[in-house]
């Protein structure tokens, strides 16, 4: 388990994020149009995994945005949003922001947290997903990976995107 801060409280997540150099753990998530989406169907691309608690709070809508700028310059890349918010809330917010390069997924009704071990286990935001990136290259293997230590924070999107080669 690791340990991050919410406004310099201690909570704890259910695991460590997987670790650089093996092959990312499996997945299926919802998208907004409801389907189901898996590691496998972005195979063969970087994918960046942007994590996060919510799309409803300002850190988190923050790192969207900065991801769907991004994610456009990006040969060969896929950013993948990923929340417990539900598919409806999430095609909401980026039909609203015009956010058209990322691609958004719930964790709502899967194990995806718990998988990658970034699910919050103690503290109020217990059940929601720790800011977290994990890049993936177009073999599968986790390459990048960052827990943010204060839920506060935005990730390092430069180092994020430095790992895409």
């Amino acid at each position: 388990m690791a340990t991050i801060t919410l406004k310099g409280n201690a909570l704890e997540t259910v695991g460590n994020l997987p670790a650089v150099n093996t092959q990312a753990p499996k997945f299926e998530l919802v998208a907004t149009d409801l389907s189901t989406k898996t590691l496998q169907d972005f195979a063969g691309k970087n994918v960046v995994l942007n994590i996060f608690p919510s799309v409803d709070t300002a850190v988190c809508a923050m790192s969207v945005r900065e991801f769907n700028k991004k994610a456009s310059t990006l040969p060969n890349t896929v950013v993948l949003c990923i929340s417990k918010d539900l598919p409806f809330a999430l095609a909401r917010f980026c039909g609203a922001e015009g956010l058209d390069q990322v691609v958004s997924l719930s964790d709502f009704r899967s194990d995806f947290g718990k998988t990658y071990g970034v699910t919050m286990q103690t503290g109020p935001l217990a059940g929601l997903l720790s800011r977290s990136i994990v890049v993936i290259n177009p073999k599968g293997e986790v390459v990048y990976t960052e827990q943010v230590p204060e839920i506060t924070q935005e990730p390092n999107y430069e180092k994020a995107i430095e790992n895409i080669k």
